[in-house]
């Protein structure tokens, strides 16, 4: 069973993953946020001992009242990094995925989200079948075959659990992989059609997964719903 958070401990969780890091992360708060996500110990010297999904991190907490070490910082964001693939932004806001396709193949990425940005992407594979979602068709004459729908219905079967979408694919127009899904999402899955923020055009031919997750950064800057109000 996940955790339940309460506010305060999304708020801390989210000034961890920070970018700048923050400067003002109150022990308490970190001591009480880890309280609730693993199995916490206070040793007698003084140490934090904290377990979570296989993974053990010891911290020495200053005498200072914030988490003033850039290092102590970093090392709590990577141990509830290793610990646990779903972090708790997800009770919160879902599952965010972002899907790279063309005519021949989708990958399906989880974005995991602190605040309104992205801070990585990681494969996503809810059925055990493989991220890479294919679509076999003979053009050995050249010529690009119509699309199969199952290849669509595979990829609207993987989005089911969605929060929110986000489309990567390159082209535009009759000839775009992308906009062929979300015709066919709006067709036979309007509520999945409906969680779908942006198709956006890349060359994602040759991209790694950090520039996808640069490309998405970008997305969610540029775009006035994911910005803070003044």
């Amino acid at each position: 069973m996940k955790p339940t958070l309460s506010g305060s401990h999304r708020a801390t969780y989210d000034a961890i993953f920070r970018h700048p890091a923050a400067h003002n992360l109150d022990w308490r708060d970190v001591r009480s946020l880890l309280h609730v996500l693993g199995d916490l110990v206070e040793e007698t010297n003084g140490n934090l001992k904290v377990t979570r999904g296989g993974e053990t991190l010891v911290l020495h907490p200053s005498r200072e009242k914030d988490v003033g070490e850039v290092e102590q910082l970093m090392a709590i964001r990577h141990f509830l990094e290793r610990s646990g693939a779903a972090g708790p932004e997800e009770n919160a806001a879902g599952t965010h995925l972002l899907v790279t396709l063309d005519h021949r193949e989708a990958q399906v990425y989880r974005t995991e989200m602190h605040g309104a940005v992205p801070q990585r992407i990681t494969p996503y594979d809810p059925h055990g079948s493989g991220r890479y979602l294919h679509y076999v068709g003979d053009d050995s004459n050249g010529q690009r075959v119509p699309e199969r729908k199952s290849f669509y219905e595979a990829i609207a079967k993987t989005l089911r659990e969605a929060k929110t979408i986000l489309l990567f694919g390159s082209g535009t127009g009759a000839s775009s992989a992308m906009e062929e899904l979300m015709r066919e999402l709006k067709r036979n899955h309007k509520e999945l059609a409906a969680r779908v923020l942006a198709s956006v055009v890349v060359d994602q031919t040759h991209l790694s997964e950090n520039q996808l997750l640069a490309h998405a950064r970008d997305f969610y800057a540029k775009d006035a719903r994911f910005k803070p109000s003044e």
